[in-house]
């Protein structure tokens, strides 16, 4: 064996449902796995995600059917059917959402039919074994489901509305402070964000989905499959956006979201002029510090497809720092790594990103050191130096080995509390500058 396991940046499918339906408001799930998956799988996101929380009939309130080797050996479909009435017994939800583990999906239990023996009591069924994928994968089922089984299809449209898809709760540490901030910037120009998860948003919401006139998925690998099944199902057209961070992203994200529904371009223009104006008053109070103390850094990025270009374009396009590698965690495809890597085109600096698609966090030292120059003794040396790693909490020892700065935004993140923090559009993007900042200074 030539290589090592190294710690995961994604839960399993089930962990990626679990998730997903502790970040919907008054939503029960029931898990019909062995117990330890529920419990485990819940609290790597308790954790892992800022220390999030379980929401409401999570951690260990978490409803499962808890299987035993009499269930694997003569079928569980009847251990579920029990749980899911005492859960409707004992807990009080908008919605109950049945989601399954490895174990019963390999014994050939229909947890799925199980559940629609209760879809009159609001109760639905989701095939999400960790086998499946990932956390994305477990995202894209549950999504799936509301969209077939929960959203309904609308005659009228709300002309000035979009679906959000993408934005996987958990998986996307700030995704309820993101998701705030983007339904306040959409406002703005007059259009309506359904976003499933953000402050408010309720089961009842949900439903009313339907008649919305557009979709946008932000997440290259998430989101994609329930936006293409709602466009089937209720003809609401889709758009592949991005997370918009800073001017430049925030910039595009508002043209492109306005000018698919149709907004007067002069609002859209005369929304991004206010906000600039608002965003550089604030920064400029920093750019004498900023220069005299010369917080130019070497970037080096390692994050999810969701993060990784939105977080570079940022550091290169607007706050003026050198980006100098990217390594992203979450596409294998061939076709669609170039597809990616063709998106860090539109860095403006003369120095552009090395890309590289690695999901082994151990080797990402090595990939730094074989993109610069190594220090042969000789008399003058241009180091990667002063150097910024923005990562998961795992990078953190890499910046360490490096001497560079850190701050820790893709999931895994452990070393930081977040409860309504977000890094979206203008105002995100000055909270996004602070972070980055303040750790460079915090040890004077």
């Amino acid at each position: 064996m030539t290589d090592f396991i190294e710690r995961a940046k994604f839960a399993c499918a089930l962990g990626g449902a679990i998730s997903t339906l502790e970040g919907l408001h008054h939503v029960v799930p029931i898990i019909h796995a062995a117990g330890g998956c529920a419990n485990y799988l819940s609290n790597t996101y308790n954790v892992a995600a800022g220390y999030r929380g379980v929401g409401y009939c999570g951690g260990t309130m978490l409803s499962t059917s808890n299987i035993a080797e009499n269930n694997v050996v003569f079928g569980g479909e009847g251990r579920l059917a029990e749980q899911i009435e005492s859960t409707l017994f004992a807990l009080d939800g908008d919605l109950y959402v049945v989601v399954t583990g490895c174990q019963v999906e390999i014994i050939g239990d229909d947890a799925v039919a199980v559940a629609n023996r209760f879809k009159d009591r609001n109760v639905i069924g989701v095939s999400t074994p960790g086998f499946r994928g990932n956390a994305l994968k477990g995202y894209d089922a549950v999504m799936n489901a509301l969209v077939e089984n929960v959203i309904e299809p609308a005659a009228a449209r709300e002309e000035k509305t979009v679906n959000l898809f993408g934005v996987v709760p958990g998986q996307d540490v700030f995704f309820k402070g993101n998701l705030d901030q983007l339904k306040i910037l959409l406002a703005k120009i007059g259009v309506k964000a359904n976003t499933f998860f953000a402050t408010g948003d309720t089961v009842a919401d949900i439903r009313g989905y339907g008649s919305a006139a557009l979709s946008a998925v932000l997440s290259p690998a998430a989101g994609l499959d329930p936006a293409e099944r709602l466009c089937a199902r209720a003809g609401i057209p889709y758009v592949n956006a991005e997370l918009p961070i800073g001017p430049s992203g925030t910039e595009s994200f508002l043209r492109q979201i306005g000018g698919a529904l149709n907004v007067d371009p002069a609002l859209i223009e005369a929304v991004i002029a206010a906000e600039k104006a608002e965003y550089y008053s604030f920064l400029e109070r920093i750019v004498d510090i900023y220069a005299d103390l010369d917080f130019q850094r070497y970037a080096i990025v390692a994050a999810d497809s969701y993060y990784a270009h939105a977080i570079t374009r940022f550091l290169a396009n607007d706050l003026g720092w050198i980006p100098h590698l990217v390594a992203v965690n979450d596409i294998e495809e061939e076709d669609e790594q170039k597809l990616y890597a063709a998106r860090f085109d539109d860095i403006s600096s003369a120095a552009k990103p090395r890309v590289i698609f690695e999901q082994n966090a151990g080797l990402l030292l090595e990939h730094v050191r074989n993109s610069w120059p190594r220090n042969n003794n000789g008399k003058y040396y241009d180091a990667l130096s002063p150097a910024y790693v923005v990562g998961s909490v795992i990078e953190s020892s890499l910046a360490e080995k490096l001497g560079a700065g850190f701050l820790s935004v893709a999931f895994p993140v452990t070393n930081r509390v977040v409860l309504s923090k977000g890094y979206v559009g203008f105002r995100g993007a000055l909270t996004f500058v602070e972070d980055l900042l303040t750790n460079l200074v915090s040890a004077r």
